[in-house]
This record gives C-alpha cells, structure tokens and sequence, in this order.
C-alpha cells in the first residue's frame, strides 16, 4: 500500500496539473469505486459537474482535492493498487478504469484507476480544512499542525511496541511498514522495544529519522515494489534501491555488515539488523 512519500508523490502531481481547472463531466465505470459517497453514482456525478478544483491536499495516506461552490471535497484513497492518472483525453480507457474526470478546457483527463478495487473516491464535507471521514486521523510529521511535544506524551504513554504504535494513524498519520522499518533502522530501534522505554531524546531520534527517510523516498518519486504505484504520469519511484532494512533479508546491514532479518510482525514481514537493533529483553 502506498505510503505518506508515494501519496505527496501523487499529490505533487495532481497539484500541477488539475488545480484551477473546471470539472466538465465525471463518470463512474465501477460502482464499487465510490462505495463510500452513499448517494451513489448519479448524485456523484451530478455534484462534480461545474466544479474548478482549487488545490491538492493530502493528510498522511489520503488525497483530496476542494472543490469550488461548497466546503467541500473529493477524497480519494488509493489502497492497495490505486492509481490518480492524467492521462489525454482521446487516450483508450485503461483495463482497470473506475472513475474518469473530463475538463471544460478539453485538456487531459483525470483517471481513477485500480485493478484490485481497494481504493475509494468519494465527495464529502470539510471540516474545517480536512474532509469529515478523516478528521480523526493524526496529523502526519511533515504537518505544522503535528505536536512533537504532545506525541511524544501519548507515545509513552501507550505501553505497547514502538512499531504499532508507528502504525498506529490516531497517533501519527502516513507511516506505513515500510517506512516504519526504515527509521527503526535509522534510529537503531527493535520494533518489539516498548514504548514507555523510550525516553525523549530518542523520541526526538526517532521522528526525526522518519522524516529523513520519507523525504529522502520523496526525491526518489518514493518506493515502487511492482507497477502498481506510479505517480500521476504512470511513472515508478526509485527508493527501493535505497532501502536499509525493509525487504532485505539476509543481505548485509550497511553499517555493521550483519545478515539483515525477518521476522513475522501482525500477519506482514518486518526487517531489522540484529546487531544494530537488539531485541529487547
């Protein structure tokens, strides 16, 4: 599943080339691609048309674009193999085509494409700035509005493994299993260490490691393990080739030269150095 890095990616792109532009016609070729806007396909459709998008946000895992004439938004979840194209307008449909979005200039389209049909677009309120069904999520690191200090209480005050609680998108949004390994890494942290250990300092260690591999994913157009993940012009990123820990199983720990290992961790695999990340006792 794309993660914050893969998603700013997307949303780059959807920035450059869809804000200002009004929305001429949308049509869903999936039913199953808004199963969230519970009105259904007619009243989606119909609510689009006439719109001018009036920029690309993003909140750790999710998109959405606002719209003119309302506080109001479209929100788009990518999944598992979701894809935003833009693509021109005479172009053939895609295979897995869901949702497509034409413009009143007649310039290129914006497609919605998933093959695995996890990911989801909906119209929905603003709260405030962030669109009501995820108003509860965290606040992602890169955020001005994300509060280093009252993280790092919460974090301490869980008392469970640091790595849940990276996945944890109450208590910090965007970081996924991926990224998580990467900065425990950074950080010379066991996922398994509890986090009431943790003392400030290596809190503060530890975000800032996130926030140094996601912006290094970042220059990289992010990871892209299969064809799935590409940015807004069909194009893969190149971070995997930067990986330290994730996916590197029995190679060599760059810093120490130890065989890289896996372990099993909530039904996903979960990569760490054994010497430079000691499981606790």
């Amino acid at each position: 599943m794309p993660e914050l890095p893969e998603v700013e990616v997307v949303r780059r792109g959807l920035a450059r080339w869809v804000t200002g532009r009004e929305i001429a016609s949308a049509e869903v070729l999936h039913p199953r691609a808004i199963r969230r806007h519970a009105p259904g396909a007619d009243e989606f459709t119909d609510r689009l048309k006439g719109r001018t998008v009036l920029s690309a946000r993003r909140r750790g895992k999710y998109l959405w674009l606002p719209l003119s004439g309302a506080e109001e938004a479209l929100l788009a979840h990518l999944g598992m193999s979701g894809q935003l194209l833009v693509v021109d307008q005479d172009s053939p449909p895609e295979k897995h085509l869901r949702v497509r979005l034409r413009f009143a200039d007649g310039g290129p389209d914006l497609r919605f494409v998933d093959q695995r049909t996890f990911g989801h677009v909906m119209l929905t309120p603003l709260a405030g700035d962030v669109p009501e069904p995820i108003s509860h999520i965290a606040p992602d690191p890169f955020e001005a509005a994300f509060d280093e200090a009252g993280f790092t209480r919460r974090l301490r005050a869980r008392r469970t493994e640091i790595k849940r609680a990276l996945l944890d998108q109450s208590l910090i949004s965007g970081v996924g299993n991926i990224y998580a390994d990467e900065a425990l890494w950074m950080a010379r942290l066991h996922g398994s260490r509890s986090t009431e250990t943790l003392t400030r300092p290596k809190v503060a260690e530890l975000l800032a490691a996130v926030r140094t591999v996601m912006s290094a994913a970042l220059e990289q157009g992010g990871t892209s393990f299969d064809s799935l993940y590409v940015n807004v012009n069909g194009e893969s990123g190149y971070f995997e080739r930067s990986l330290e820990a994730y996916g590197r199983r029995d190679l060599p720990c760059s810093r120490c030269g130890t065989a890289i290992r896996r372990e099993v961790f909530m039904n996903r695999s979960s990569y760490s150095c054994p010497r430079c990340q000691r499981r606790p006792r």
